[in-house]
């Protein structure tokens, strides 16, 4: 009995103890609760706020469509296509490891790869990652068949950048390839998956070319899908940018040239305007507009025919003898020869214990310096060259602009070189020998020239004035409006006597008009020709003399052919060099050229004709 009564007074306190313990642990973790509560809207609540609107609203991005580039005429060079990318915001996959491996296969990608790109530390949370650009039609179709196998991946449309005419303008125009860490770092607008000039005129003209992105605020579903627009802001399409190129004379030029590695340039000599611009061989820029491969980019750069290289402004060639009109300038302006002077041609001359040759093994007799010109007699400039020193020929070829970049705004433009005593003791810490001189007065030994500065050099001796190359002619808002025009640049006068001008503008007409010039093949009827041929060696003779079919490919001379036309009111200047060619300037870069002419003046007279039928009245039209 006195067991049950303590048993019956000690049960309630043991009650007691449990309920007190029980509310003890509600309070706990109401506070607990609580404390998470506050955590999470107050110390985080934006964060937290932001992350569930991105679980249901995202800020999609809308790519603006880069300008269109036009040649001078309107016709389209560069333009803009549609584009299925696959996408992938990491965050909404389910299972990231399993959609990567799924997303791979499918679209026959490195999973390695493609899981590097998902886990990237440094891309801001739902941002969209672009895995793959210019989906075919069949890989669209797997993405969308198998949907529900890749929760957080999407299709999306986006502007990319097309070359219709693929490398026929590919060293001028340049392309584009996606942005890199280094350019997020100079301008923070962009962002990664983004693409941006790399190269030529897709580079110099990023500003225009751009546009402005637009946005749309977008609802989702739980697997990232698309479900509608709740509101959006228009992109701003790029500007258009006008070629100083015209895209017909683009192509006779390519034609001329064909499959032989050198390259064309064709400028106004009247304003600096840049009218073709052909290398060969050359590249497709659609390749880096999609994203080049591995294997192809690889295969770029280890050919050896540096497809990359623009040579009209990057390639230094020994110029040959195209170099003589500017010695016979200096020569005329020195006083050391005059217009009656003459010099006998036996086939050569001996200088020291070396015996240099003319290119005629039987010489060319008693010649003057236009004949000197004309059938480009070697012995006539070296004599000349003993008479007036390396020095004061390197000041008159500076004088033409060589031996510094023209100023064209292509990247990487090389200098030529246009060696003097000083030169040469600064580079090799050597004294410069006279038999030096007499190679430079052929435009051989030291020196080089691009084919862009020899044309330039040639359009000053046709007009007395030389000016900066360039390829824009305008840039004009995606209305139609002039924003920025691009006005001709004057830079230097060639201040010679005009008795030294008529002189070698003679000579240089009768290089193609008269039967005894070198360059006779570049002709074109109705119109009147000056020009001059080159025939640069790459590789000392020695005694012998080969035809150019006996030597190895890359033994052969290269060929030059420089040329105005009309060779009294010049429009057009023409420089062409073919590599390792089968002949000499006169024999092949000469017709090239003279097909090139051929080409613009029938143009010519066709835009006048059709302008002259639109511009008659009505009246004039029925009589």
């Amino acid at each position: 009995m006195a067991w049950t009564t303590l048993q019956q007074r000690e049960a309630p306190n043991l009650l007691r103890w449990r309920i007190q313990w029980t509310f003890g642990i509600a309070i706990i973790g109401f506070a607990g609760l609580l404390a998470r509560l506050w955590y999470l809207q107050v110390l985080h609540g934006e964060e937290m706020r932001a992350l569930a609107e991105n679980n249901r609203i995202r800020l999609h991005r809308v790519q603006a469509t880069r300008g269109t580039v036009v040649d001078r005429y309107g016709r389209v060079v560069i333009d803009s296509r549609p584009s299925f990318d696959a996408v992938l915001v990491p965050e909404d996959a389910r299972d990231l490891p399993t959609t990567v491996e799924n997303l791979a296969s499918l679209l026959a990608m490195n999973s390695a790869e493609l899981r590097a790109l998902a886990q990237d530390k440094g891309r801001p949370p739902f941002q969209e990652i672009v895995v793959k650009r210019d989906l075919t039609f069949d890989e669209v179709a797997a993405i969308e068949t198998h949907q529900w196998d890749l929760p957080g991946v999407s299709l999306q449309i986006t502007p990319r950048r097309s070359y219709p005419h693929g490398p026929l303008l590919a060293h001028v125009t340049g392309y584009v390839g996606e942005v890199s860490r280094q350019d997020l770092r100079s301008d923070p607008s962009y962002r990664m998956g983004d693409m941006i000039g790399k190269s030529g005129l897709e580079r110099r003209w990023e500003p225009f070319l751009r546009g402005v992105d637009g946005g749309q605020q977008v609802e989702v579903d739980s697997l990232g899908r698309r479900l509608r627009v709740l509101s959006e802001v228009a992109e701003i399409p790029g500007h258009t940018v006008k070629l100083t190129i015209d895209l017909d004379l683009q192509m006779a030029a390519h034609r001329a040239l064909g499959e032989r590695d050198g390259a064309v340039v064709a400028l106004d000599p009247r304003n600096g305007e840049i009218l073709a611009m052909v290398n060969h061989p050359s590249f497709d820029p659609n390749l880096f507009a999609r994203g080049v491969r591995a294997a192809e980019w690889q295969a770029l750069i280890s050919d050896r025919a540096r497809p990359l290289m623009n040579r009209a402004i990057q390639g230094q060639y020994p110029p040959g003898s195209t170099f003589k009109f500017i010695v016979a300038a200096a020569a005329l302006e020195e006083g050391v020869v005059n217009p009656f002077t003459h010099v006998f041609c036996p086939g050569g001359m001996p200088f020291g214990n070396h015996y240099f040759r003319c290119w005629r093994k039987g010489g060319h007799g008693s010649v003057d310096v236009h004949e000197a010109l004309v059938q480009s007699c070697d012995t006539f400039f070296y004599q000349v060259a003993q008479r007036l020193g390396v020095d004061v020929i390197a000041a008159y070829a500076r004088r033409f602009g060589l031996g510094a970049p023209t100023g064209i705004e292509l990247g990487h433009e090389r200098s030529g070189t246009i060696p003097d005593s000083q030169w040469k003791l600064r580079r090799f810490r050597q004294p410069w020998y006279a038999g030096e001189t007499l190679s430079v007065s052929i435009g051989q030994g030291y020196v080089t020239a691009t084919p862009l500065q020899m044309a330039n050099a040639l359009a000053m001796l046709a007009t007395g004035r030389r000016y900066r190359p360039h390829f824009v002619l305008q840039v004009e808002s995606p209305e139609g409006e002039v924003v920025q025009r691009e006005e001709p640049e004057e830079v230097a006068r060639l201040d010679l006597r005009p008795t030294t001008l008529k002189q070698i503008r003679d000579a240089l007409r009768d290089v193609v008009e008269s039967e005894r010039g070198t360059g006779k093949k570049a002709r074109v009827q109705g119109i009147q020709v000056a020009g001059k041929t080159g025939t640069a060696q790459v590789v000392k003779m020695g005694k012998e003399r080969l035809k150019s079919h006996q030597l190895p490919k890359h033994h052969r001379d290269h060929a030059w052919f420089v040329a105005y036309a009309p060779a009294d009111e010049p429009e057009i200047v023409v420089a062409a060099i073919v590599e390792h060619a089968d002949g000499g300037g006169g024999q092949v870069a000469a017709p090239l050229v003279g097909e090139v002419l051929a080409e613009y003046f029938s143009r010519r007279e066709k835009r006048e004709r059709q302008e002259y039928a639109q511009n008659r009245s009505p009246s004039d039209r029925s009589l």
